[in-house]
């Protein structure tokens, strides 16, 4: 039974750039082949199981022929897969998306094209320059860098024909052959003084620009080691400056994020918003245990008092259980709920309950000593969490004499090659966050390290502990153990960086 393929537009550069119906397919498909410019946040949108698969091009790289793409998108539609292909820009801009159409259309796969934001636009636009002007611009022509001929890449033959137009001229993919293009424009007429740029990574933090004349642009851009992938803008719009003027305090600052799904998404949202470039670097796997302690503890749950969750995910996986055995809600009307955190308390009043105990640090030393001065001598306390979880807190409870029972309810396990592709992301972050001691263990675990230079930010002085345990890092602690207090630091610290960069510049 065939599948069906969505060619898909990801815009350019920066990942905010893919529309909502491109972003929805992605993060619903079964397969997903995409270039070598696509974004790594996109594919981060997509399911765990999704299978992954690079077709990219650069220019003098490819690492499959587009009749080997073709046929790659067929077969993969023809086990049955809802399959995106993911391409940079639009898939009609000279993204080869036509000829992939031809081949779905040959072999009768369904297929739908989405289109996306198209760097012959978005990236002038990033750098201030509109591609038209009401006085300056009424029209603008996007050109090939290069075009296929007998196998050969070869600048287009009309360059003289483009010399005489007189709207803005976009060259895409057309770096390599700069020398060219404005060397072919002026001697087709066009005048030297014409304003001209090119935009390197444009829309992304790496962006950088270059103006000039068009009869210098070709030397002032090599003078500047500009790299591809690169747009060059001609025309009288390119000597204008319209460029945003909101300023993101965290704009170019690159980020990790470690920890639960719920804490980094929450970091992640907020950190994105002040303009942050956030990866998530997370290469655990949580599966639950299906253990006899669960099934006993939900067939005697009235004879406990309190009920304690170190994660979301033990809240998660616990309510399920609940909803799995038909066991009522109301079952629970005895309970009172400890949390070691508001990301975790947050995941209980998704349920309607709010925890009795929240300590005001959020750690287990805190939860447990907390614990042991609500909690009655006669009453029985179930602890529901990972198998790895911290021997700190049921200690701290047997050392008060204290009635529990600990049920671990997942195992949290590595994934090889996930953490070899999360320690090659760390390698480019300023800032790399830490919420728990677990979140630590597991960043180090199987060898990883901190890369140079980075700054590692701990949610709290029992993770900064943790943390200094596996070397001399540069270390921020937040002052309030939560992401307000994690972002808060960031902040501070990322000013003190531009100003001291600003200092430089005088």
């Amino acid at each position: 039974m065939s599948g069906t393929v969505y060619l898909v537009g990801a815009g350019c550069g920066n990942p905010d750039l893919i529309t909502w119906k491109g972003l929805r397919l992605l993060r619903a498909c079964d397969a997903v082949l995409y270039d070598d410019l696509s974004s790594p946040k996109l594919l981060e949108e997509t399911r765990t199981d999704c299978e992954r698969l690079f077709v990219g091009k650069r220019y003098g790289r490819h690492s499959m022929p587009q009749a080997e793409i073709n046929a790659l998108l067929v077969a993969k539609a023809q086990e049955g897969k809802m399959v995106v292909r993911l391409k940079g820009g639009d898939p009609f801009v000279f993204g080869r998306g036509g000829e992939e159409v031809l081949a779905l259309q040959a072999a009768g796969i369904p297929y739908e094209v989405v289109s996306g934001v198209s760097s012959a636009v978005a990236v002038p636009a990033a750098a201030g320059i509109p591609v038209t002007h009401r006085r300056l611009a009424r029209s603008f022509h996007v050109i090939t860098g290069h075009t296929a001929a007998d196998g050969a890449e070869t600048l287009t033959e009309q360059i003289d024909t483009l010399a005489k137009l007189e709207g803005t001229l976009v060259f895409l993919m057309g770096l390599h052959h700069l020398e060219e293009i404005t060397n072919g424009l002026l001697q087709g007429g066009k005048p030297a003084d014409t304003p001209a740029a090119v935009i390197s990574r444009g829309t992304t933090p790496k962006q950088r620009v270059v103006r000039a004349k068009l009869c210098n642009l070709a030397a002032k851009t090599r003078k500047a080691n500009l790299a591809a992938p690169a747009v060059i803008v001609i025309g009288e719009t390119a000597g204008m400056q319209l460029s945003g003027t909101i300023e993101y305090p965290l704009y170019g600052v690159k980020i990790g994020v470690t920890g639960t799904k719920s804490i980094t998404k929450k970091l992640r949202n907020r950190l994105e918003e002040l303009g942050a470039t956030v990866t998530e670097l997370d290469y655990a796997t949580r599966s639950r245990l299906g253990n006899e302690a669960l099934e006993q503890a939900l067939q005697g749950i009235t004879a406990y008092t309190w009920a304690v969750f170190t994660s979301p995910n033990g809240v998660e996986i616990f309510f399920q259980a609940l909803q799995k055995r038909r066991i009522d809600i109301r079952t629970l009307a005895q309970l009172r709920f400890a949390v070691i955190g508001t990301g975790t308390a947050a995941a209980l009043e998704k349920r309607g309950i709010y925890p009795a105990f929240l300590p005001k640090t959020y750690d287990v030393e805190s939860l447990a000593k907390g614990l042991c001065s609500v909690v009655g001598a006669d009453e029985k306390i179930l602890i529901l969490r990972a198998a790895q979880g911290s021997p700190v807190l049921t200690e701290i409870l047997a050392k008060e004499k204290k009635q529990y029972t600990d049920v671990k309810l997942y195992d949290i396990a590595i994934d090889a090659e996930k953490r070899r592709f999360t320690h090659e992301a760390a390698k480019e972050m300023d800032f790399i966050t830490f919420a728990s001691g677990s979140g630590v263990r597991g960043f180090f675990a199987q060898g990883g390290t901190m890369p140079q230079g980075t700054t590692a930010v701990c949610i709290g002085t029992s993770t900064a502990k943790t943390l200094a345990s596996y070397g001399d890092f540069p270390v921020l602690t937040a002052q309030t153990f939560n992401v307000d207090g994690i972002i808060k630091v960031i902040l501070e610290e990322a000013s003190k960086t531009k100003t001291t960069e600003k200092e430089t510049d005088k």
